[in-house]
């Protein structure tokens, strides 16, 4: 039996966040799949890593120096490899599941991030370099990037929505969802090929929001800390459950057998020692969403991770300790305004890193 079927029955996919060519070469992608990972993320910093921390990607690079000029073509011709390699790995698993598991995720560069048009043009790009079906490219939740979104899924590609850090973008990414899936079948699309994910990042909103309660000292400031992230998280659910469950957004494309968008759970590794080392994972296990796990949170969960139903718990709580928190000056919006800025920045920087390394 697989090791993670608990959460499957739940209706909870765990991925993986962290594509390696040598988890491919020494077999490790294999057993995770063998035990229940069903489908694999990346991101420019995981890539940057692997690149520099190891000799995997030696002998191509060497190769690649020679045969193309271009540093950003060599590393897209390096992550192909890695990217086709474990599509093929997945493809079980998104035959066995009808196309709604079993996908890999590779990201449109981060300087076209507020660009919309070449967002688009190069998530087609990307999709045609490795012409699988079980491929997700990633587009970051910017105002440019759900607007690429919503005509990539009026054009029947598969995205996963990356750099959602507040209730705010993750409405905004579903009713794009909706406006480019409602397109889709004006075109006489097939409805199944349709695929979407939105990838809500968990740590980092507690890390910024701890921050500032911190700066406020006081008793009541202090109490809410570790609290944020997973509050926004069971809101994220509920608001999934109201566009996605209900007749009033979704009704028609549900009764055209359009897949919902599912909530992805991302950056749920944490990053305060202090706080339980599954705090994004044990309290947000619920049907049609995915986990997305670095291997140490992986490792976590398989040795003593507690299963059950739980993201539908406490949403009272949820509520009230966004209430109190905005009472307390702090907006968990602004908060997310500010973290996306941030992440892109980060991703450029590790992609440009990556690129010099080529």
């Amino acid at each position: 039996m697989p090791l993670f079927s608990d959460l499957h029955a739940y209706g909870q996919r765990i991925w993986l966040d962290n594509l390696t060519r040598g988890h491919l070469r020494d077999g490790r992608l294999a057993q995770l799949i063998a035990q229940g990972v069903t489908g694999i993320t990346s991101n420019p910093t995981i890539f940057h890593k692997a690149v520099s921390e190891t000799e995997d990607y030696a002998a191509q690079m060497a190769q690649l120096r020679k045969a193309e000029p271009d540093p950003e073509r060599r590393y897209e011709a390096l992550l192909r490899e890695d990217i086709r390699a474990a599509c093929e790995l997945l493809e079980p698993a998104f035959v066995n599941s009808g196309g709604d598991d079993g996908y890999v995720s590779w990201e449109v560069a981060p300087r076209f991030a507020h660009d919309e048009n070449m967002t688009v043009v190069e998530a087609k790009r990307l999709h045609g370099l490795v012409a699988r079906d079980n491929l997700l490219i990633k587009v970051p939740g910017t105002e440019a990037g759900l607007r690429a979104f919503e005509r990539l899924t009026a054009e029947g590609i598969s995205v996963n929505v990356t750099l959602l850090f507040s209730l705010h973008h993750v409405a905004r990414t579903f009713e794009a969802y909706m406006r480019g899936a409602q397109q889709w079948l004006e075109r006489g699309g097939d409805p199944l090929r349709l695929k979407a994910v939105a990838s809500l990042f968990l740590s980092r909103i507690d890390t910024l929001a701890d921050k500032k309660l911190e700066a406020l000292g006081t008793d009541q400031a202090l109490a809410l800390r570790g609290k944020t992230a997973v509050a926004v998280a069971k809101l994220a659910y509920q608001r999934y459950l109201d566009f996605f469950m209900g007749d009033e957004y979704f009704g028609y494309l549900r009764a055209h057998k359009v897949r919902p968008q599912y909530l992805l759970w991302a950056s749920s590794g944490t990053k305060n020692p202090a706080y339980s080392d599954l705090l994004y994972v044990e309290p947000l296990i619920g049907s049609d969403t995915i986990n997305t796990l670095p291997d140490k949170t992986l490792a976590a969960l398989a040795d003593h991770g507690e299963t059950a139903p739980t993201v539908h718990l406490g949403v009272a709580d949820a509520e009230a300790d966004i209430v109190e928190l905005e009472s307390l000056g702090i907006s968990p919006t602004a908060i997310g305004e500010e973290l996306q800025a941030e992440g892109l920045r980060l991703f450029a920087e590790s992609y440009d890193k990556l690129i010099a390394a080529m």
